[in-house]
């Protein structure tokens, strides 16, 4: 499958991938413009922006955003993660133009109603309210800040509750005219699409945007730090995070294929030795976040407050032994395992339209699966065992524990077990 790229004079691109045989696309756009662009006193304004796009644009209201596309069996929906925030929806192919039009409206034309402000201010307070009785969703976050203190990368993607009961209708506009421009955005689109036509669309639809001041972000400096709140919880949660590359550095395919073969599957490395053989917790996975100038290697688990401490001191001893004797049956494991959740994910047009959306973003050019599968084929175990070796000479590590952690080593003790 080739992608097709189109970019109109104003700047804003389209590119999309066509799957022969399919009867349904994915169409979306993604904007530039996430947790990380936010200014400390807007943190949380790009999430409440997304809310309100769907609360009533100039042609339409709530219901009848919703109607358009679920009158024709499709869905639509968005999100906001700390360096974009996407609307899309899923429709079968004749619904595209329709599709299109939906989202070219929501994102364009919202009127931000004050009184729809104050229904969706509601709404997004019990959101953040639920985050923080999740325990195992708000460790990320803290582990987030604790990794990068008074940043914007390292802030709530929702805000401080404080921040979003402020918010006003002006503050919400400001922030679409600071970064809502054509150069910002990314049309993409797979299935059954035709290229032309959503060029076509795209043209009459944001061909006339004109650019914004477009704020840029802050860099990050991962710093490291602990994050710990003692509680009375049936679970102990920990998270230990690594700094890891960002995404534009090919080391990014090393540290993946170092964090699947650690803890990516019932067959790693923490799930064979901690669940398996010690019982000392239900869940315990390793994962890679990456960002354009840095990124996060994050290890969780849940575990009983009593277990919490030898959870933790085997963690820091099997990371510590990945780096003296990963062998290459592991990685031959590992790299499998990646390359199949690739390729097995990329047979759904939502994921595809993901994948062109990102890499755009990312590199300007949508890269052929191959040139990524031939990226992972080319980490090594010698490789790796480096690569973690590296990590733990760095010595940046971060810390978020919550539950009845009373009893759990402090960050200072874990970074000394690592470098003994």
């Amino acid at each position: 499958m080739t992608s097709r790229l189109t970019t109109l004079p104003n700047g804003f691109r389209v590119v999309t991938e066509a799957m022969p045989g399919m009867m349904s696309a994915s169409i979306g756009v993604w904007i530039a413009a996430g947790g990380r662009h936010e200014r400390i006193e807007q943190n949380g304004i790009a999430h409440f922006l997304e809310h309100m796009a769907f609360k009533g644009t100039e042609r339409r209201s709530a219901l009848q955003i919703a109607e358009a596309i679920e009158d024709v069996g499709g869905y639509i929906n968005a999100y906001t993660s700390r360096e974009m925030t996407a609307y899309y929806a899923r429709v079968l192919t004749e619904d595209v133009p329709l599709a299109l039009d939906v989202i070219a409206d929501i994102v364009l034309h919202p009127v931000f109603d004050p009184r729809e402000i104050e229904v969706e201010r509601g709404v997004i307070l019990q959101e953040i309210g639920q985050a923080l009785d999740t325990p195992d969703d708000i460790i990320f976050d803290w582990l987030q800040e604790a990794a990068y203190p008074d940043q914007p990368i390292g802030r709530t993607i929702l805000g401080p509750s404080e921040r979003v009961r402020g918010f006003s209708r002006d503050d919400l506009r400001r922030f679409v005219g600071e970064h809502y421009g054509p150069d910002q955005m990314i049309l993409a689109a797979a299935g059954a699409v035709d290229h032309d036509r959503i060029v076509e669309l795209a043209g009459e639809m944001f061909g006339g945007l004109g650019p914004v001041p477009g704020a840029g972000h802050e860099p990050a400096a991962f710093a490291g730090g602990e994050r710990r709140v003692d509680k009375q919880l049936e679970q102990a949660h920990f998270a230990l995070a690594f700094e890891a590359p960002g995404y534009r550095d090919d080391a990014i395919y090393t540290t993946q294929v170092l964090s699947t073969a650690l803890g990516g599957g019932m067959s790693s490395r923490l799930f064979q030795k901690i669940r398996e053989e010690r019982g000392l917790c239900y869940s315990i996975f390793s994962q890679v976040g990456a960002y354009a100038d840095t990124g996060l290697f994050t290890i969780y688990a849940g575990t009983s407050g009593a277990e919490l401490s030898d959870l933790a001191g085997l963690t820091v001893d099997e990371f510590k032994r990945a780096a003296e004797d990963m062998s290459a049956a592991e990685i031959d494991r590992a790299r499998a395992q990646m390359k199949a959740g690739m390729l097995m994910g990329l047979e759904s047009p939502s994921a595809r339209a993901e994948r062109l959306a990102r890499l755009m973003a990312i590199w300007g050019r949508v890269p052929d699966v191959e040139e990524a599968v031939a990226k992972i084929d080319a980490v090594t175990a010698e490789a790796v065992r480096a690569h973690a070796a590296g990590m733990i000479e760095g010595g940046r590590t971060a810390l978020a524990l919550y539950g009845p952690v009373g009893g759990a080593p402090d960050l200072g003790t874990l970074r000394q077990r690592l470098a003994a």
